[in-house]
């Protein structure tokens, strides 16, 4: 019998300190190193996008590979991308730590949509808040301090 499975994933990440380092005019360029790299690892971008201080992915996640080690992957992968094209001068990395939460394939529509106007999300909404509804949302229980 062959394997079937609809992991659908939403991450979100941030910058170091959430500092607003990732400049608007060329986020793209890294959106599309990202979206090769999660093709390469036989996962499915359905979008991503983000503001100033940190980023949304939705995709579906091969069942070989862990939420961890795409993570990991990703940050240096990015990282790396950043510092040798130099597109965000002001970039320091990523902030420890993640969000990493299951979605259902009937919300990812919906989702998309809100990955996709982020931009307009954040005139109204921190990130910080924007995190701690996720959490909520999900059930997750949470220390402040750690959120800082």
């Amino acid at each position: 019998m062959a394997t079937h499975t609809q992991l659908l994933y939403h991450f979100v990440f941030s910058t170091k300190h959430r500092e607003p380092t990732i400049v608007p005019d060329h986020k793209k360029r890294l959106f599309a190193y990202l979206h090769q790299l999660l093709t390469n690892k036989n996962c499915h971008l359905y979008r991503i996008n983000g503001v100033e201080d940190h980023l949304h992915i939705l995709t579906h996640l091969h069942p070989t590979i862990s939420i961890s080690s795409l993570i990991k992957d990703i940050k240096l992968a990015a990282d790396d991308f950043i510092k040798r094209e130099a597109i965000f001068p002001k970039f320091k990395g990523w902030q420890d730590g993640y969000g990493a939460f299951t979605e259902s394939i009937q919300a990812k529509e919906r989702l998309i949509t809100y990955i996709k106007n982020q931009e307009e999300h954040h005139r109204n909404v921190s990130f910080l808040d924007e995190y701690k509804a996720l959490l909520n949302e999900h059930e997750i229980e949470f220390d402040e301090k750690y959120l800082l």
